[in-house]
């Protein structure tokens, strides 16, 4: 039997140590210091990093494995550290000097990051605007959401130019000149990753904070290879919410998640990003209609105690639908919503 990736085990022994004792108490308040604290020193922050920069550089498989594993631990703390992936991707991308800057620090876990660029997906609409202005560029506009506030060292904050570019630049994730913060929102889940909304009024960075700056269509285009797929953060929780079911129950459960997982991550690892966009997206909704089956069947098999807030089956059913909607593009929504409507 093969010995699993270093980092998976990494996962599975923060999962099984930390994280799922401690779920149902963290959904109730906020993720603590300490648990991102130890996936700092986990070197899980590094996953996607170039070797060169200290990063694991880890294959796709990894990747989802150590994210079904965190996210059916936590979802409150996986949500949290899994923001920071994006930054370190797009870092390995850049040419500018804020790669040199910063990459090595988010690999290593000395920086804990965020985004903020969600909205670009809301294009035509422009929620941030970015205009040029001393040498530097001014934000102005609001960020809806900006997980992990009070709990990141930096942000990636996007906007969209003049030139109707996707602009992103890094900055310090704390209130400043221009860059207001309003309280963490109270969410149906997830609440305890400290989401909040950022106004913008004047915010300038200087033109080295710059990681990336390219035609929005060009942009969208490659968040949509993204957002096609299945999220195995949704694999996690359907994984989670297993364990609560009886031995007549779960098998039939199971072997639906196994075959669409299987058919989702063998299009991940086979075909080119660009190919079999359909069959993604039908995959994606697949794997929501298996988590939501099986958070249901727990909710089910829980009974009257599943409506407490501390029960481990309404943490999972709530989740779940948080799940539903992150990440979501129009394109995703309307895959989804047509496969509903025809299940009527």
């Amino acid at each position: 039997m093969t010995a699993p990736h270093p980092l998976v085990a990494r996962a599975r022994s923060l999962a099984d140590d930390l994280l799922a004792p401690h779920a149902e108490q963290v959904d109730q308040g906020a993720v603590p210091v300490g648990h991102l604290t130890e996936i700092r020193r986990s070197g899980l922050l590094g996953l996607n990093a170039p070797t060169e920069y200290g990063g694991a550089a880890a294959p796709g498989v990894v990747v989802r494995e150590t994210a079904e594993i965190l996210s059916g631990a936590c979802c409150s703390t996986w949500f949290v550290q899994t923001q920071h992936h994006t930054p370190v991707l797009t870092l390995a991308r850049s040419e500018g000097p804020v790669r040199e800057r910063l990459l090595g620090r988010l690999a290593s876990g000395e920086l804990l990051s965020g985004v903020a660029y969600a909205h670009l997906r809301a294009y035509p609409r422009v929620p941030v605007r970015v205009t040029r202005e001393r040498g530097g560029w001014r934000f102005d506009g609001t960020v809806p959401w900006y997980t992990g506030w009070g709990l990141n060292d930096v942000m990636l904050l996007a906007g969209v130019t003049d030139a109707d570019e996707a602009l992103f630049a890094f900055t310090q994730a704390r209130e400043q000149p221009g860059l207001r913060a309003s309280a963490p929102m109270r969410l149906a889940a997830l609440t305890a990753a400290r989401t909040v909304s950022l106004e913008l009024d004047g915010f300038w960075l200087p033109e080295e904070a710059v990681a990336l700056r390219t035609p929005h269509d060009r942009w969208t285009a490659t968040d949509r290879l993204r957002t096609v797929n299945a999220n195995p953060a949704v694999f996690g929780i359907a994984e989670a919410a297993l364990t609560l079911l009886d031995e007549d129950t779960a098998p039939p459960l199971r072997a639906r998640l196994t075959d669409v997982r299987r058919r989702a991550y063998a299009l991940a690892d086979d075909a080119a990003p660009h190919e079999h966009l359909t069959e993604r997206l039908a995959l994606r909704t697949q794997a929501y209609e298996v988590m939501q089956a099986a958070t249901t069947a727990a909710v089910v098999t829980g009974g009257g105690r599943s409506m407490l807030l501390t029960h481990k089956a309404q943490r999972l059913a709530r989740e779940s639908l948080f799940l539903l909607v992150q990440a979501q593009t129009q394109e995703s929504r309307r895959a989804h919503l047509n496969a509903l409507a025809v299940g009527l």
